[in-house]
């Protein structure tokens, strides 16, 4: 898909990947809507965008958002759903309280699906459109330190996969983002150009990536191409790719006294 003239949506793009993903679609001539709990219609208005609040968390504000952005900009032709979280866990596993483990469900996963119910019965009726949900590598993976985020984040992958599977010959495009880390307040990063860390990249190198995905008509985006390597060697042994993250967990440790995203970036 070609962007230029396109009605797109982007979710939690007041700031971060979503907002470069934005700026990015507005780049290439795309009418595009910005949504965020808050702050999404002043970064609409600075990019010449539209913007209005959202929390994907709520199906009926997800509905509402279509609805107005077609009738403020037409027919949607792309949803990008990027909003996302990641609140690390105190303890064990097993530790983080029900709540986080919920407002993981439903905004790493339930707002994907949410939001396709939104629009697919258009772009079905069209033949025509793409949904980009945007993951984490950690859904290929895993993210240390953050087990509700590890989950959620594959079955955001999985729901995506049954997307491409199930619409493509509806005329649907469907991908799937998976990045590593990327300078974001999530990982400790005011000002994207503090990633100096050669395992962190630009929230613009993410939206790049994008954009070049979808022209490609690609299914997984990576903005880190050594995912896929990491990829091939957790499937050729599972055993020993356990085992190594068991020691990246022991060196983050030993290292920074702790074992999550924040620390983990650094030693990568």
């Amino acid at each position: 898909m070609e962007l230029g003239g396109k009605v797109c949506i982007v979710t939690g793009a007041a700031r971060g990947i979503g907002h470069a993903i934005a700026a990015r679609f507005v780049a290439e001539g795309a009418r595009v809507m910005l949504c965020d709990l808050a702050g999404a219609e002043e970064a609409a208005a600075a990019l010449g965008a539209q913007g209005i609040a959202c929390d994907v968390r709520d199906e009926r504000q997800i509905v509402a958002l279509v609805a107005e952005t077609e009738a403020r900009l037409g027919p949607v032709d792309l949803f990008c759903s990027n909003a996302g979280v990641g609140f690390g866990e105190p303890g064990n596993a097993a530790s983080a309280p029900d709540d986080m483990w919920q407002t993981s469900w439903d905004v790493n996963v339930m707002a994907h699906v949410r939001a396709a119910r939104a629009v697919l019965p258009g772009m079905i009726a069209r033949g025509s459109g793409h949904i980009v949900n945007v993951a984490s590598a950690a859904g290929l993976l895993n993210q240390i330190g953050d087990a509700a985020y590890s989950a959620t984040k594959h079955a955001a992958v999985g729901f995506a996969e049954s997307l491409a599977i199930t619409h493509a010959e509806d005329g649907i495009g469907v991908s799937v983002v998976c990045p590593q880390y990327v300078a974001t307040p999530m990982i400790g990063y005011e000002n994207p150009g503090q990633a100096t860390h050669p395992g962190v990249i630009a929230p613009a190198d993410v939206a790049e990536a994008v954009v070049q995905g979808i022209r490609d008509e690609r299914f997984l985006i990576l903005p880190h191409p050594q995912v896929l390597d990491y990829m091939r060697l957790k499937a050729e042994d599972y055993e020993r790719w356990l085992s190594g993250m068991r020691k990246l967990r022991a060196r983050a440790i030993a290292e920074t006294g702790r074992a999550d995203a924040l620390s983990l970036h650094r030693l990568l």
